[in-house]
């Protein structure tokens, strides 16, 4: 091999254990490979910046858009309203659940449909009585398998036609192909969820069981009005830096003040509610001034105007992984207040600003009411739910909404129009219709995912032009004995097992030039590789840090990473044997 083909392995061979084993962003260490490889000449900055210029990339942009203007229109809060109902029984709401699911992230990004799910799947297991953790765990799963019906269905999708049709133009594919296996991976996936997925869950405690008795983690006390407290400011009264608690918000009046300031000044009988442990309750009566609370509802239970209560789920890129809450003035940058952090189905104890936060710990928060929009597409939280908020109510443009994606989805199935060209119009009917704002586009976009996408190109480029790629097919062909199958077994295997750790995106495009070198060196066709490369990539069943929408459920269904190995493995094992039988048939070698 050459040097630049070393240089190149090494480098590949260094992103993926970065990326599953550090916080630092997919999209910074694929972004340092490649400014790496180019620094040392391995790529030049044109093939570097190609991905950049990619029909997959853009389509992948313009679909966040469309999903936006879905989202902003209650577009898919509507289809909510209509599917869940009342069922008898869970197995029924199991099926009014999943099975709605999958056809809709077959034309929409997974991430907002388990995003607006999940808030209604709480609520809805809470008036039926029924546990949320054996309802939230085959809502990811059957979000991913709906997004292998199409095209549309996953941004790998996308991007892996996106490389097909730059490599062989003559073999683009339409809309609905990959139909032909991912309808029977559904059905199977669908049909095990039902019938045996849900039985091998074990008993769990979500967040929402965690959060819902305010007075095991809030204490409640009034200002003496008589007292020496009176008309001093909050810092003065030295309720500002306490051991174990911090005051979360002053009832007065019949209103709230929500993230209380330090220099927010006391008025006799004002309510003072304090997060944080029940040993704090020693600290603050001997705060002269300071009486208990003898009124008999909480006053987190009440509703006000001025202040919302709402669950978090903290991301892996939040920057406040392995940081206590108090170093990191989370107040300050957020402009809310924690009360509890849940782990595990389990209430994290102790003192709050102590806290070292992880991913996917569910907080509940006290917050003015703009932090939801404010803060909905922010890096740092999966998912931002209102405690008890109804769902949004479907806007009167929702059904513009959706007849612009079924006008995407009709051009593109005719071929009218390319798929990236559809996309465009569609995204730009959307904005230009009033669906979607400029500013909601703009926050619709996933850059870390689009720049992921981008930089796993160039590292794609690099292999395939060092020679790399190649020297791998060439090793890979001496371990199949020139068997396609063997090969087709392989590439599968490799991919699944990378998305498990990584991100599907990088998987897929990473390994799509070896697997290309490998069908090319066989002189076989590509495309049952081509596509073998995409329900690989989509089949992350096994690990909750594997998908998106795994993580997003992680924290409020209360499970342990044990529950994804119980009920994903025999689920990618049926997917990788389903899809193994039938590619081969409809694309032969």
């Amino acid at each position: 091999m050459s040097p630049d083909a070393w240089i190149s392995l090494i480098v590949v061979a260094a992103v993926f254990p970065l990326m599953a084993l550090t916080r630092v962003g997919p999209d910074m260490v694929l972004m340092g490979a490649l400014i790496l490889l180019v620094s040392l000449g391995v790529v030049d900055p044109q093939q570097a910046m190609g991905g950049f210029s990619s029909s997959g990339l853009f389509t992948v942009a313009f679909m966040y858009v469309l999903v936006a203007s879905i989202r902003e229109t209650g577009g898919i809060d509507l289809i909510i309203r209509y599917v869940l109902g009342r069922p008898r029984g869970e197995r029924r709401a199991l099926a009014r659940l999943i099975l709605p699911v999958a056809p809709l992230s077959g034309f929409l990004n997974n991430t907002p449909v388990v995003a607006a799910f999940i808030p209604a799947v709480l609520s809805w297991s809470r008036r039926l009585r029924l546990p949320a953790h054996r309802l939230l765990m085959p809502l990811s799963f059957a979000s991913i398998l709906g997004g292998t019906i199409t095209l549309l269905g996953t941004s790998t999708n996308l991007v892996v036609h996106g490389l097909l049709i730059e490599r062989y133009p003559e073999l683009a594919m339409g809309l609905f192909d990959i139909a032909w296996v991912g309808v029977p991976v559904a059905v199977v996936g669908l049909t095990y969820l039902l019938l045996v997925g849900q039985r091998l869950l074990p008993p769990r405690q979500g967040a929402a069981e965690v959060f819902e008795n305010p007075r095991e983690f809030t204490i409640e006390m009034e200002v003496d009005p008589a007292g020496p407290l009176v008309d001093r400011s909050v810092e003065e009264a030295g309720l500002r830096h306490l051991e174990e608690l911090f005051l979360v918000e002053i009832e007065r009046d019949g209103n709230v003040v929500s993230v209380v300031g330090p220099g927010e000044r006391l008025k006799g009988r004002d309510r003072l509610v304090f997060a944080g442990t029940s040993a704090g309750a020693v600290e603050l009566q001997q705060i002269r001034g300071l009486i208990p609370s003898l009124h008999g509802e909480s006053s987190l239970q009440k509703d006000f105007k001025e202040r919302r209560l709402v669950e978090a789920v903290v991301s892996d890129q939040c920057q406040f992984i392995g940081r206590r809450i108090r170093d990191g003035h989370f107040r300050t940058l957020y402009g809310a207040a924690v009360l509890a952090v849940c782990r595990g189905g389990e209430r994290v104890a102790g003192n709050l600003g102590q806290i070292r936060l992880q991913p996917a710990d569910v907080l509940l928060l006290e917050a003015r009411p703009p932090f939801i929009e404010r803060h909905r597409q922010s890096r740092d939280f999966l998912l931002i739910s209102q405690v008890n908020g109804a769902a949004r109510p479907a806007h009167e443009r929702a059904w513009l909404a959706w007849s612009i994606l079924a006008g995407v989805v009709l051009l593109a199935t005719t071929g009218v129009m390319s798929m990236m060209n559809a996309a465009m119009l569609g995204a730009a009917a959307s904005v230009f219709s009033g669906c979607c704002s400029i500013s909601a586009a703009k926050r619709g976009l996933d850059t870390q995912v689009l720049l992921t996408i981008a930089a796993s190109f160039g590292l794609g480029a690099a292999l395939e032009g060092s020679g790399a790629a190649a020297t791998l097919a060439g090793a890979a062909m001496g371990l199949v004995d020139g068997n396609p199958w063997w090969l087709l077994i392989g590439s599968y295997l490799v991919v699944a097992l990378l998305t498990e750790l990584v991100t599907n995106n990088a998987a897929a495009v990473i390994t799509f030039p070896v697997v290309m070198a490998g069908a090319e060196s066989l002189g076989v066709s590509p495309m049952p590789f081509v596509v073998a490369v995409m329900f690989a990539a989509s089949a992350s069943f096994l690990t909750p840090i594997g998908y998106q929408t795994n993580l997003m459920v992680y924290g409020p269904g209360g499970y342990r990473v044990s529950d994804y190995l119980r009920v994903g493995a025999p689920l990618n094992l049926l997917s990788a044997v389903v899809a193994m039988v039938l590619i081969p048939l409809v694309w032969p070698f």
